[in-house]
């Protein structure tokens, strides 16, 4: 096997670096802190192409691989998780999901402003009575002359209150009991943007409840099979598994940067506590995590690239990426004693936000309970 990333991988790897490190981690305590959406950080992604980096240049992405796609997404949610966040949503599951089911007409109005960055999309499947029994929901669409028309309520909708935010892929009940998938544009007659949730973390994470009441949509905005909708739903899901994964690895690495930097410049009895085979092991221990982690979900999004089947990796590489950066952020704010509980140092931030990641694209639950079909299938 060869482990080595193409020169194309590493120069995305490397000047994402450089731009996160440099313009997003100065200003991601303030983010924080303000809860204001970074828009002219979302303007300075979309001009790089990060938005766009797994499609073809003729749909306004580059051209790149899901590989590449990954790497992008650990480095930004390095400096600032709720960044990767949104590279997740609008890249791995709202565009992707278009890009693999939507007409060629749907592919040029929807996709190309997506993968352009010029516009950001949002997921619409949870409700509030149904969570990871996504089955369960109550969203109704009738066809009614030539549209659709949508009733119900979706919460916890990431990036859909950003003013750049344009569509909602949103799944529904049809006639038939048969769940479809819909595109449905922010603007639409009916639609109306719903509570901004008060989060305990990733502030600067636009979320919100969408009302759908009477929304009429063109009967064209259907995507993809209107038998299948939950089904491309869930593809496109595991395309975010891995993404999760990713950004659970950015923000285990930056825990390990502060907590390796702070050990060896904090002392007690004389000597950097770095010296304290008791920090050594903790740090030891993060570090290999991070990387079977990094592994894991590598491997996942090079077989997506390769088009082979990647179910279980991508659902193993989610399980056990969200597990971990909890329990390094939890390590980092523990070698950091007290001053880790405070605001003004980053490891607070981490140890708040990554919880988050254990819900988020599938419960480590609803994770457990995928790997398990898939265990009891094999012959």
């Amino acid at each position: 096997m060869n482990f080595e990333f193409t020169k194309e991988q590493e120069m995305i790897q490397k000047e994402v670096k450089k731009f996160a490190q440099k313009e997003i981690a100065p200003r991601s305590a303030e983010l924080e802190r303000t809860g204001d959406y970074p828009y002219d950080l979302i303007e300075q992604m979309a001009e790089l192409g990060l938005m766009g980096i797994p499609f073809p240049e003729s749909y306004g992405g580059t051209s790149g691989d899901w590989v590449g796609m990954h790497l992008c997404i650990e480095e930004i949610s390095r400096a600032e998780p709720s960044l990767g966040g949104l590279l997740d949503v609008t890249t791995s599951i709202v565009a992707q999901e278009i890009y693999a089911f939507g007409t060629e007409e749907q592919k040029q109005k929807w996709l190309v402003p997506l993968a352009q960055g010029k516009e950001i999309g949002a997921f619409g499947l949870t409700e509030p009575d149904s969570g990871s029994d996504a089955g369960a929901m109550t969203t109704t669409a009738e066809l009614r002359d030539d549209e659709w028309v949508l009733n119900g309520t979706k919460q916890f909708i990431t990036n859909i209150g950003l003013e750049n935010a344009s569509i909602v892929l949103v799944a529904a009940r049809t006639a038939d009991d048969t769940i479809s998938a819909f595109i449905v544009p922010k603007d639409a007659p009916g639609f109306q943007l719903g509570k901004c949730y008060d989060k305990m973390a990733w502030k600067c994470s636009a979320t919100h409840e969408v009302i759908l009441k009477d929304c009429r949509i063109p009967r064209e905005n259907l995507l993809g099979d209107p038998n299948k909708g939950f089904a491309q739903h869930l593809s496109a899901l595991e395309a975010g598994r891995i993404s999760i994964a990713a950004l659970a690895v950015g923000v285990a690495q930056a825990c390990l940067d502060e907590s390796l930097s702070y050990a060896k410049a904090r002392k007690q009895f004389g000597q950097p506590i770095f010296n304290f085979q008791s920090i050594q092991f903790k740090l030891a221990d993060m570090a290999v995590s991070i990387e079977l982690a990094r592994n894991q979900y590598l491997k996942a999004a090079w077989l997506k690239d390769q088009g082979k089947k990647h179910t279980f990796e991508a659902t193993t590489a989610k399980l056990y990426s969200s597990e971990m950066a909890e329990r390094v952020a939890s390590d980092a704010l523990q070698i950091h004693g007290g001053y880790g509980y405070m605001d003004e140092y980053p490891v607070s931030r981490y140890f708040k936000g990554a919880k988050l990641l254990q819900i988020v694209e599938g419960t480590s639950e609803v994770q457990r309970m995928v790997i398990g079909r898939i265990l009891g299938n094999k012959k």
